[in-house]
């Protein structure tokens, strides 16, 4: 028996050698080419690193309404996993449901300010409000907590492919053991090419009739992946030897077996696929390599075969066998001991739930993407591994998607027509920016109803008429230079809400019109504002000039075309929803105007700061002036066109104001706490009409996102600067006048929900 496999082994290796040695020759005009290239990929670039987008940080502090099943989403979402014990490895967690805690052991994370060293805390919750936060390491308290961003996307070409580089003497020995004994056990003794692994392929495949295996060495394998397809054919195998030769004759086996061990595909998460042994530990066991375990250690050694299909996520009976047939050939090979095997034999599988990382900020991303391209080459964003920081707010992005879809889908419910569009690319639309006032971070952008239709983003991209949202510019500019008239502008000043003939540039007039063509006289700012009369505003613009209601606007952060023609104080003029937020911000923040901010840091691989961008303030308007409008738009809020916020259940103090194009077009609201402030605009992208006002278009969006975007935020107002202000921080309710809503008595208050706002036409 003996003799006869020496006979077929001998006949098998000539066959080989003479099919090799007729390649060789046939190919010799190819082999310089293939070793310049062996050449250039050891010696040269091995590897892009695909740049990732990372949100804020979450911050922590005693005191914020926190649920505990968000919490532990977030921690699972950062890749943490759930232990029965007390956490002893970074990346780990224990509920105590019954007690009301969790304590994590928390990632080493190099923050652009600062290299922050995992440590356990405990966190404490009394219901829903965060009661405690303990270090345990120093049995210390703590007041406030700062978890790491997550990982929103990455930037790369054709593939994610995601992967730490390790160096082979971090790499425990068993690991390696494991992995030569599976797939390479002769790696040490072969020269690239292992014939007897060769012909035990061969019988295997003549055996099934088809290709079953490859007889590819460790080194083959390494030249497959680095240079070659993955096509499983002849045809490439004669390349993948030859170069694999090549390799082993340039190269140590030590430099070949750490480039196979970082190198190597292990599995996928989402659009990111999991490269090099280091990048398997964290995806599979949010361990180092140093703390994999015997059974962890077989489970990866197992994966190198078919990743997809034996993930103990896709398929745990799968992942089981392969990992027992890993622990029993190292039984067979001693390199376990029997107790050892035991011990890894009924280890469990990852018990938690894959989480994949896709983009959950498409429309943000692409604007963070522009910004980025005008300072870093392509390449350079698709394969040097950067690290972008930016102010991004997931669980605000995901509150504004679902408000926006839902909130749209609700208006088509309650008027058929808007969907009534032969034209499926004339659908409804909508738009989300929500920005902190403070900073100028953008915390959240929606640009659209679905990305995956159309990638045009709204809130920078599209130029509309701002209609009503333009009004408070008219009113800013009336308090700060007073009228050509002489006329002192306060919210109490009474102006004339009745029709009227602009004339300008010597032979054109425009007439202004109040909705539904109802006008009512001597009306106050604070009326004329809350409830959007468009005549008086305009009058008001004609006394100050409508160049100062235009350098007003420019002021506060409005950056597009603004022609100096009366219509403009009535909101002609187009422009984007991001310098509507910008403005607005500027009110919220005391009259102090911060550069709108996606991208606030950008680190290289090597964690250097390459760019931070800081804050940017600018004091544009006075503190009083500003709290005087802040009080005012309140009013909005209170009694006027935005009232119907507060029926919906949004109580806090907040300002607003809603806009409404005069043909009906574009519906808006903007409005903001002093804390967060979000502007919506809904319409279509072409010249059909949706015919709602933003009260009741945008408006019901808006309050939706509010109310679940400030859940759990302490209840705070506008603070008056310590100057005087222009006008009383409240107001008593007005008399409406004769015939000032449908249905209502004439002298009766003005109700704090109209059924049809006094919107602008």
């Amino acid at each position: 028996m003996k003799k006869l496999q020496l006979r077929i082994f001998s006949i098998g290796l000539i066959v080989l050698l003479v099919i090799t040695s007729s390649g060789l020759v046939a190919g010799a005009w190819f082999l310089k080419d293939w070793e310049d290239k062996v050449t250039k990929k050891f010696e040269g670039r091995k590897w892009d690193f695909a740049s990732k987008i990372y949100s804020d940080s979450f911050h922590l502090y005693v005191g914020v309404n926190l649920r505990l099943e968000d919490l532990t989403d977030k921690l699972r979402r950062l890749g943490y996993y759930e232990v029965a014990v007390p956490p002893k490895t970074q990346g780990t967690y224990r509920l105590n449901p019954g007690e009301g805690t969790v304590e994590a052991f928390l990632h080493d994370f190099e923050f652009p300010t600062e290299k922050v060293k995992g440590y356990p805390v405990r966190l404490t919750l009394q219901g829903n409000i965060l009661t405690r936060i303990e270090n345990l390491a120093n049995k210390s308290e703590k007041f406030d907590l700062e978890l790491e961003p997550e990982v929103v996307t990455g930037l790369y070409q054709h593939i994610w492919k995601e992967r730490r580089v390790v160096k082979l003497p971090e790499v425990p020995p068993l690991l390696i053991k494991s992995i030569l004994a599976i797939e390479d056990e002769r790696f040490f003794s072969h020269a690239g090419v292992d014939p007897i692994g060769i012909l035990r392929a061969m019988f295997v495949n003549l055996r099934h009739l088809s290709l079953q295996q490859g007889g590819s060495t460790l080194t083959q394998q390494l030249m497959k992946n680095f240079l070659l397809s993955d096509e499983r054919t002849l045809g490439r195998k004669f390349p993948e030897a030859v170069m694999a030769l090549i390799a082993e004759r340039k190269y140590s086996k030590e430099v070949i077996l750490e480039n196979y061990l970082n190198e190597i595909y292990l599995g996928q998460r989402g659009s990111q696929g999991v490269f090099g042994i280091w990048e398997a530990a964290q995806f599979y066991y949010s361990k180092p390599l140093a703390e994999l375990t015997v059974g962890e250690t077989a489970l990866l050694t197992g994966l190198i075969r078919a990743p997809n299909r034996l993930s103990p996520y896709r398929n745990a009976d799968a992942a089981t066998k392969r990992r027992n047939v890993v622990l029993a050939k190292l039984l067979d090979d001693k390199i376990i001991t029997k107790k050892q095997y035991d011990a890894a034999y009924q280890e469990k599988l990852p018990q938690r739930a894959l989480v994949k990382v896709t983009n959950e900020a498409p429309y943000y991303v692409d604007y963070i993407r522009r910004e980025l391209d005008q300072n870093y080459p392509k390449d350079v964003l698709e394969k040097d591994g950067l690290r972008i920081f930016t102010g991004l707010d997931l669980r605000m992005q995901k509150i504004a998607e679902k408000a926006l879809v839902e909130g749209l889908a609700k208006l088509e419910a309650s008027h058929p027509a808007l969907k009534k569009k032969k034209n499926a690319d004339e659908g409804l639309e909508g738009a989300i920016v929500v920005i902190r006032p403070q900073t100028g971070e953008i915390k959240a952008m929606v640009g659209g109803r679905n990305y995956q239709k159309s990638q045009f983003n709204r809130i920078f991209q599209a130029k509309r008429q701002a209609g009503s949202v333009f009004k408070p510019f008219v009113f800013l500019a009336a308090f700060m230079h007073g009228g050509q008239s002489g006329t002192q502008y306060s919210a109490d000043t009474v102006v004339n809400d009745s029709q009227f003939t602009w004339s300008y540039d010597g032979s054109q007039s425009w007439q202004p019109h109040n909705y539904n063509n109802e006008y009512f006289g001597a009306v106050t700012v604070r009326r004329a504002l809350e409830s959007s009369l468009n005549s008086a505003t305009a009058r008001v613009a004609q006394d100050v000039g409508i160049r100062r209601v235009r350098d007003m606007a420019r002021r506060l952060g409005i950056e597009s075309a603004l022609p100096a023609v009366p219509s403009l104080s009535l909101g002609s003029a187009e422009v984007t929803p991001l310098e509507v937020a910008v403005a607005f911000a500027t009110l919220a923040n005391g009259g102090v105007r911060a550069r709108s901010v996606a991208v606030k840091h950008v680190m290289d691989q090597n964690t250097k700061i390459l760019e931070k961008r800081d804050v940017k303030l600018e004091q544009v308007l006075s503190p009083g002036l500003a709290y005087s409008m802040n009080q005012l738009l309140k009013g909005v809020m209170d009694r006027g066109t935005g009232a119907s916020a507060r029926r919906w259940g949004f109580t806090r103090p907040a300002a607003g104001k809603t806009g409404t194009t005069n043909d009906y077009k574009d519906a808006w609201f903007v409005g903001y706490t002093p804390e967060l402030l979000a502007v919506v605009w809904v319409g279509y992208d072409g010249p059909a009409k949706i015919g709602l006002s933003g009260a009741e278009a945008a408006l019901p969006i808006w309050t939706e996102f509010m109310k679940a975007a400030t859940a759990g935020m302490p209840v705070t107002d506008f603070i008056p600067p310590a100057v005087r202000v222009e006008t009383p921080e409240a107001a008593p309710a007005e008399k409406c006048g004769p015939a000032t809503r449908e249905g209502e008595p004439a002298g009766e208050p003005c109700p704090p929900t109209p059924a049809k706002p006094a919107e602008p036409v």
